[in-house]
């Protein structure tokens, strides 16, 4: 009978289903327990249910404490049969556990799996290097959750020692853009291979995403128009500038603040030097005396070799140092000391 048995639980071990190691704990459970009952003595505890409960599972688990044991040889064999079906319920857990983690690292590695995140940033394409470089910087905040959705030309995720989801497929397929969950995203880029490719990515991805902040990087900036038949809210950047596209990711609207900054007209940005008869001058000071009186905002000063951007209001500022604003208009030195003096 304990041939049969055992032989009976090697065929359901050879089953593919988390259901195995519950069958196979089971069945030597209700066999196990009359067998003990016919082949011990009667004064042996062990065949009590309220022992024998316990008596299963440390020797199942092959803990064996020792505390109840059968008597018999033929309970001696009933023991034996509770540990072969003890190890192979265990091997069959954690043969199924190894094959679950081994499909899930193979389904990450060959972008077969589908996003689930919420308010991250999708990069629709891949460049080696390129993207590489930009993923670092959007997930240098430690809050970006960052998705790589690439052509099947990128046969196995380019960057596994990075916290990235990787998608693979059709870039021009809705249900691609789908998996990499462009319809939840915060802001998706398109960074394709050319600009015809660009545009046809984009159409897509507007299609696509609800709400999401759509940057197309191309190379020829004055494509822009063809965008535009698009979405009016699709913001396009230069393709050569990376960092400004992520930042442009990560905070939308800021490329349009750069391209006004550096367009003629409006707001631009200037330089101006501290006289020298001034002395020090706190950051506070040249801050409070440019917005008041002229409508102007300072970005940085250099002192020496030093420059500082976005300095701390109360940094002293050595006579002498030059001042970076941007403003409706250049000013003159003898402007910046008069409206110094007036506001020291």
């Amino acid at each position: 009978m304990p041939v049969f048995l055992a032989r009976l639980l090697a065929r359901i071990t050879t089953l593919g289903t988390w259901w195995t190691p519950v069958i196979v704990l089971g069945l030597v459970f209700v066999t196990s327990w009359p067998l003990m009952t016919l082949v011990e003595p009667a004064d042996n505890t062990i065949v009590e249910p309220a022992n024998f409960w316990w008596y299963f599972v440390v020797t199942a688990s092959t803990v064996g404490y020792g505390d109840l044991y059968p008597t018999s040889a033929a309970g001696h064999l009933v023991g034996v049969y509770i540990i072969v079906g003890g190890i192979a319920t265990l091997t069959t857990v954690f043969t199924k556990l190894s094959t679950a983690l081994e499909q899930a690292r193979g389904r990450r590695m060959q972008g077969a799996i589908t996003v689930e995140d919420s308010g991250h940033v999708v990069l629709l394409g891949y460049t080696p290097g390129r993207t590489e470089q930009m993923v670092d910087e959007l997930v240098a905040d430690g809050s970006t959750r960052v998705v790589l959705c690439a052509w099947n030309d990128v046969s196995t995720h380019p960057m596994p020692d990075r916290d990235v989801a990787f998608v693979r497929g059709d870039l021009t397929d809705d249900g691609v853009l789908r998996r990499a969950g462009v319809q939840r995203a915060y802001s998706v880029l398109v960074d394709a291979r050319d600009d015809n490719e660009a545009l046809a990515i984009a159409v897509t991805a507007d299609h696509v995403a609800e709400g999401a902040h759509l940057v197309v990087a191309l190379r020829d900036i004055g494509r822009v128009r063809h965008l535009r038949y698009v979405d009016e809210a699709v913001r396009c950047v230069q393709w050569h500038s990376p960092h400004m596209i992520t930042e442009e990711l990560k905070d939308p609207g800021i490329t349009e603040i750069y391209t006004q900054l550096m367009t003629h007209g409006g707001a631009d940005t200037y330089s101006v030097r501290l006289p020298e008869s001034l002395g020090p001058v706190l950051v506070d000071r040249c801050q409070t005396s440019l917005g008041r009186l002229h409508g102007a905002t300072m970005l940085a000063a250099r002192t020496g070799d030093t420059l500082l951007v976005n300095p701390g209001w109360r940094t002293q500022l050595p006579a002498g140092a030059v001042l970076y604003y941007v403003g409706s208009r250049r000013l003159t030195p003898d402007e910046i000391a008069k409206s110094l003096r007036e506001t020291g």
